[in-house]
């Protein structure tokens, strides 16, 4: 489906928009007061008036075409007013994961010289104001929210959000022209935001993108997935990652949908229930954990309530590949016995799911397909803004990331000797081409500017010919991109084979009682895996198995049975495995991967080389046993 206004860049997005939607009374965004209250929605004339004001605001006090304005914020209703507001403006957005700690919020507004910086709650503006001292550049900080520490606020060039806000519109006429001469001159080449790749090792690069690399992958993804008027949203993972930049902010936008903003991301669920969207975006960790919830009921349940969801499951599968009437009634009878409380769990409207940021299981996707809730699932890095592939709606593939983009070019690159071996080319999708794998590459229009004051890095990964590196290896399958794995991540063993972790990891996490895993193994016989359980399910085990409940989880991981269980597990994952990549040898461990302990990136991936680290002992205890 085509756009709903026409535009180049995001200012003139902005105001095509304003125009389409001025006193319409059209929603654009929603909010929850409270955990009790119900979602409270923002036209289109409250948007337009707060955004110039804000506009007028930044000019009013120094912005200059060019300047940085950063974002340390949740997904909330003023991001959305800073973003535009300071485009228009002729600034460049930098935004900033709320979980950063200070000294990597030092590093981020001191390496972009961010004049202004806008910060959401009190934990944010403390560390604002912490390091305020040594960001020369930064001239003030604006807090949406007032702290319960006061004393925050009579720091100098401190302000809160309402007080600008009223501020620029007193401000607003005197400045309306210069920002209609600003969002005109704006160019589709000139940049637009620095995102800052959370990176697994060393610190961050400011990702440049354009207006021209966002608006063109806005434009693309419209082509293959249908966004319009009456859709909904409900935006939890961070705008300050590509992915729900431009996926869950940009391209909801451009079809005039609405966006809904989760409470947190713990709330998830409790608010797709509330909110009732009819898109999701997602990353394949909340279709992992609906998945298991799923599993956990059914096997909690009598024989037949398990003979039913399995008897649900196969006519659903049937369904999707053939009709006819009595695959149709039976359908039917399946959805109202299992499927339907599925539905319901996502607000009851969800008519597209969009997966992206990892690699979602073959397994998961085909639950889900049958369920009669389909997955899109896409690829992509923050340096290609972000999408290059998609699975297209219907004819999707689950363990591939589908068809590449229009306008896009993938290319396989053999590692061995760096020849180019395949190419695709978006809507270009040949059944009969498949290839040896290789390094993923693009070229296109969704390809960034470069990392800022890093020529060398970039240099690195964009080549001579145009290339972008992505670092990841694949193939094309009959005409679909399939990710093997990363480059950096791939296991050598101690007989010169290459393995490659992460499908095998995916295939652990299919578990029932996996919550996350990470296969080790380099330079060694065999793999190992490093596996925090799911303790909720591990105690439901025990119960309908009659085993003796641990007091702790720390007793529960040391029990034999427990021990035998996993050992069970990856057994029967190990027979889909080539013999060099079966996992012989595990540890379950009690502390989760969390940003907050270091081991995970801001986008959940995993610092591989920290986590080794940190858990060098258990290793080494592992292969000298063996």
């Amino acid at each position: 489906m085509s756009l709903i206004v026409d535009f180049n860049t995001i200012p003139e997005m902005f105001y095509e928009l304003s125009m389409k939607w001025k006193g319409k009374q059209k929603t654009a965004f929603a909010f929850k007061p409270s955990g009790d209250e119900p979602y409270s929605e923002i036209k289109w004339e409250k948007v337009i008036k707060d955004v110039n004001a804000l506009s007028a605001y930044m000019l009013d006090n120094g912005m200059k075409p060019g300047d940085r304005f950063a974002i340390l914020s949740e997904n909330r209703y003023e991001w959305a007013v800073v973003d535009f507001a300071g485009q228009l403006a002729g600034g460049i957005n930098v935004s900033l994961y709320a979980t950063l700690p200070p000294e990597q919020c030092e590093y981020i507004i001191n390496d972009s010289e961010s004049k202004f910086f806008f910060v959401s709650t009190g934990i944010q503006l403390k560390k604002a104001v912490e390091i305020k001292s040594n960001t020369k550049s930064v001239k003030q900080i604006i807090a949406f929210d007032t702290p319960p520490n006061k004393s925050l606020l009579e720091q100098k060039d401190v302000f809160l959000f309402d007080q600008v806000l009223e501020k620029g519109r007193e401000k607003f006429q005197e400045y309306a022209d210069r920002i209609v001469e600003i969002r005109s001159n704006v160019k589709p080449e000139d940049t637009s935001t620095f995102i800052y790749t959370s990176g697994t090792t060393g610190n961050p690069k400011g990702v440049m993108l354009s207006n021209n690399n966002l608006v063109s992958n806005v434009k693309a993804a419209h082509k293959i997935i249908d966004i319009g008027p009456d859709d909904r949203t409900l935006s939890f993972l961070p705008l300050c990652h590509a992915f729900e930049r431009v996926a869950g902010y940009y391209a909801i936008m451009g079809g005039g949908a609405e966006i809904f903003y989760a409470e947190s991301v713990d709330t998830v669920s409790k608010n797709l229930t509330e909110a009732r969207p009819t898109i999701v975006i997602s990353v394949p960790r909340l279709f992992e954990k609906m998945y298991n919830i799923v599993l956990k009921n059914v096997q909690a349940g009598s024989n037949i309530k398990q003979g039913i969801f399995n008897w649900s499951i196969n006519v659903g599968r049937k369904s999707v590949k053939s009709d006819g009437f009595i695959l149709g009634l039976q359908k039917k009878i399946a959805d109202r016995l299992v499927f339907n409380k599925l539905k319901e769990r996502t607000g009851g409207r969800v008519r597209i799911f969009v997966s992206g940021g990892a690699a979602l299981p073959a397994d998961i996707g085909n639950f889900f397909q049958a369920a009669g809730l389909r997955i899109t699932e896409g690829y992509g890095l923050t340096e290609t803004s972000p999408v290059m592939t998609v699975n297209p709606f219907g004819g999707e593939r689950y363990g591939t990331v589908g068809h590449v983009l229009h306008g896009v070019t993938v290319g396989i690159q053999r590692v061995a000797d760096g020849k180019v071996i395949a190419q695709l080319s978006g809507d270009s999708y040949p059944s009969n081409l498949s290839s040896e794998e290789g390094e993923i590459l693009c070229k296109g229009p969704n390809v960034m500017q470069g990392y800022y004051k890093k020529e060398k890095e970039t240099k690195e990964v964009i080549d001579d010919d145009g290339w972008f590196h992505t670092g990841d290896i694949g193939r094309f399958d009959n005409g679909y991109l399939q990710i093997t794995d990363r480059l950096k991540h791939m296991i050598v063993n101690a007989g010169g084979k290459n393995i490659y972790p992460g499908p095998i990891e995916d295939g652990i996490k299919t578990s029932l009682y996996v919550d996350q895993a990470v296969v080790v193994g380099e330079a060694q016989q065999f793999m190992s895996a490093l596996i925090v359980p799911d303790f909720e399910a591990l105690r439901g085990y025990c119960k309908q198995n009659n085993i003796e409940a641990a007091r702790t989880d720390h007793e529960l991981i040391n029990q034999e049975e427990i021990k035998k269980l996993f050992d069970k597990e990856l057994r029967l994952m190990n027979k889909k495995l080539a013999s060099h990549e079966k996992v012989r040898q595990f540890r379950l461990l009690l502390e989760p991967f969390t940003v907050e302990n270091g081991i995970l990136t801001p986008t959940m991936k995993v610092k591989r080389k920290v986590l080794e680290q940190r858990y060098a002992d258990l290793i080494a205890q592992i292969y000298a046993e063996d």
